[in-house]
């Protein structure tokens, strides 16, 4: 057990690490981003773990609109059960490229299933965006512990 938890506490290490480094490099070049810059929409896909739950994988089109909103259709499978959901929040982009967005997601039904805090990287000129969940809670509160990142790209040319 305790291996496990270092394996997956040097992995969210390394996400971060990578992340940060990425932001540096678009600082570095000079490349500024915007809200605008990002609106569009994505192809996503993530994958990881949630502690005590079990293995998630997940693919997405989500859209982030100029004004800093964000929906989207999300297929994940958790431990094996497949779900559709829908996705509705809001997100944020810095001149460096970093960028966070909070999102709930819902069933079929509208019902809120959980709340998720996100931080994003965005590179290939505002085409691609890394990402690392840095917090989910189910809607009754529970705090889960999610070990998930991913990548998504914008559609289009």
């Amino acid at each position: 057990m305790k291996n496990k938890v270092a394996r997956t506490g040097l992995a969210s290490i390394f996400a971060a690490a990578l992340m940060v480094s990425m932001a540096a490099t678009a600082q570095a070049e000079g490349v500024s981003c915007s809200v605008a810059g990002a609106a569009g929409t994505y192809g996503d896909s993530d994958s990881g773990t949630i502690v005590g739950i079990g293995p998630r994988a997940a693919v997405a089109l989500v859209t982030f609109d100029a004004e800093g909103n964000i929906k989207g259709k999300v297929t994940a499978s958790l431990n094996g059960s497949v779900s559709n959901t829908t996705l509705s929040g809001t997100y944020s982009v810095n001149p460096d490229c970093t960028g966070t967005t909070t999102f709930g997601e819902y069933d079929e039904s509208g019902n809120l299933l959980l709340s998720a805090t996100v931080a994003l990287v965005w590179d290939a000129e505002m085409r691609e965006i890394r990402f690392l969940f840095t917090s989910a809670v189910l809607s009754d509160g529970k705090s889960l512990a999610a070990v998930i990142n991913g990548d998504a790209r914008k559609l289009g040319r």
